[in-house]
């Protein structure tokens, strides 16, 4: 197991740890306002400071953790429940009017950054960690539909896959019991990729106002509020952005572990 592997692991895993530690303990209310403890900067009573309305900032990050990555988590939920077999369809019936429609539908997506669909969604239904779960599901289905047809195509050709076709079974049935198995591994990669572009897209679409709305802590949301304190309190922008930062690294040196772990190839190259 590599190094990249057990510190992206490590990183990720402190802040899933404190999302799930703070539904039953968090070191301060972070609903309570206390307002002459606030603006303190990082103390013995609170070890990250408060914001500007005296909430414990450590609290607010935990509580937070828990609504980026649910927010990440159903998104991208969503985006392999639907991508994955819209891939495998794809793949199975290439070069027919099927393949064509998913493919050109996928670009049509491709076109709208998330935010953008964020927007349109808002628009119609208002905000709210809903709808941010939908734009950010949405924006991962052609991702994944891209990378199942890529990597099935390349298998489809291959012997054992003509020996199933041979033997009668339906392209259903091949994509499920050979297909999908053979780029499983390809997929989990991906997988905790586009759930550290889901916390980043959390965070972006609760800066801007799109994502969970208040009380509910988010760490978009914390930064959107210490951009007018920067100045004056520092800590109440760096804290969140560095639970951004850290959690989305780990993730992505995770994925990298993964595929180093995962790919045969990679492990023959290093060796």
């Amino acid at each position: 197991m590599s190094r990249t592997l057990i510190f992206g692991a490590l990183l990720a895993g402190i802040f899933i740890t404190a999302a799930l530690v703070s539904f039953v303990w968090t070191p301060f209310d972070p609903a309570v306002l206390d307002i002459p403890a606030r603006l303190q900067p990082p103390n013995g009573t609170h070890l990250l400071g408060t914001d500007h309305f005296g909430r414990d900032i450590a609290s607010l990050i935990m509580v937070g953790a828990r609504t980026s990555i649910a927010v990440a988590l159903l998104a991208v939920g969503i985006g392999m429940s639907l991508g994955i077999p819209l891939g495998l369809w794809a793949a199975a019936r290439r070069g027919s009017l099927v393949d064509e429609v998913i493919m050109r539908g996928n670009d049509l997506v491709f076109a709208f950054p998330s935010l953008v669909i964020a927007i349109l969604i808002t628009a119609v239904f208002g905000a709210g960690a809903v709808n941010a779960i939908i734009a950010i599901g949405i924006f991962n289905i052609p991702v994944f539909a891209r990378i199942t047809r890529g990597a099935a195509l390349s298998l489809w050709e291959r012997d054992f896959i003509l020996a199933a076709r041979v033997s009668g079974k339906s392209g259903l049935r091949i994509s499920v019991e050979h297909i999908l198995p053979n780029i499983t591994n390809l997929l989990i990669v991906q997988t905790t990729i586009q759930f550290s572009l889901g916390i980043l897209a959390e965070a972006a679409l609760s800066y801007v106002g799109l994502g969970a709305q208040p009380p509910t802590p988010s760490w978009g949301r914390m930064l959107a509020d210490a951009q007018t304190m920067v100045s004056i309190a520092p800590h109440m922008a760096l804290m969140p952005g560095f639970a951004i930062i850290l959690t989305v690294l780990g993730l992505n040196l995770m994925g990298d572990g993964l595929r180093d772990l995962l790919d045969p190839r990679l492990r023959v190259t290093r060796t």
